[in-house]
């Protein structure tokens, strides 16, 4: 039996309404999955980038403990430089005191020659040569005479051989030190100075340890003592 006209416009209808049904559901779950994705993506997207901002925050953080440990370490050594720059300009000025005094030794006539007389000496013995040649100040010619004629028999009973000695009257020590000698073998190639002011700086590079303890205290880092 053949549909009529209306039949067939209602199958139509029918099946367009059933048409437009599915897009409409296959749209909406179209819309809902497209949605769920892009929370999805936002929320990985907001993730990262919290992530890259703690990241950032964080590097940022350790960069400035870094700087700030530098300058503290910076301002430490510059403290300790100035510290110890301090400490050495006292040890300089304590040791310019002691040769500003050491020319009241040399104003001193009988302290003077006791000195005069061990340093020439303790010249002989650390030369062991049978001929020396004394340099000296002009004003301390005389002195050193005598304590050459003094020492020459001593030294000579004490090393069983002879010694000749010569004061050079050529080319004195310069007059502004403090006194005491200078004393050569014959060919002058070896050399004891025995001024003030080089015994006073041997003194005190040997006792500098001991200086330091007098003037600071002990230093709490040394483990070794001497």
């Amino acid at each position: 039996m053949a549909l009529s006209d209306a039949d067939v416009q209602k199958q139509i209808k029918h099946m367009m309404a059933f048409i437009e049904q599915e897009a409409s559901e296959k749209a909406e779950e179209i819309d809902a999955r497209a949605e769920e994705e892009f929370n999805i993506e936002k929320g990985r997207l907001v993730q990262t980038q919290r992530l890259k901002i703690m990241e950032y925050y964080e590097k940022k953080e350790k960069q400035i403990e870094q700087h700030k440990k530098i300058q503290m370490s910076n301002l430490m050594n510059q403290a300790r430089l100035k510290v110890l720059k301090a400490r050495d300009d006292m040890i300089s000025d304590l040791l310019n005191e002691a040769r500003q005094r050491l020319a009241e030794i040399a104003r001193d006539p009988a302290r003077y020659q006791a000195l005069m007389d061990g340093l020439v000496l303790q010249g002989f013995y650390q030369l062991l040569e049978p001929k020396v040649t004394i340099r000296c100040r002009e004003q301390d010619v005389n002195l050193v005479q005598t304590a050459v004629q003094k020492n020459i028999p001593i030294y000579q009973a004490a090393v069983k051989n002879n010694i000749t000695v010569q004061i050079d009257q050529n080319n004195f020590l310069p007059s502004g030190i403090s006194g005491g000698i200078e004393i050569y073998n014959a060919d002058r190639r070896i050399k004891v100075s025995n001024t003030l002011e080089s015994r006073l700086d041997l003194i005190a590079q040997q006792m500098m340890p001991e200086i330091r303890v007098e003037l600071f205290g002990a230093n709490p880092n040394r483990k070794f003592m001497d």
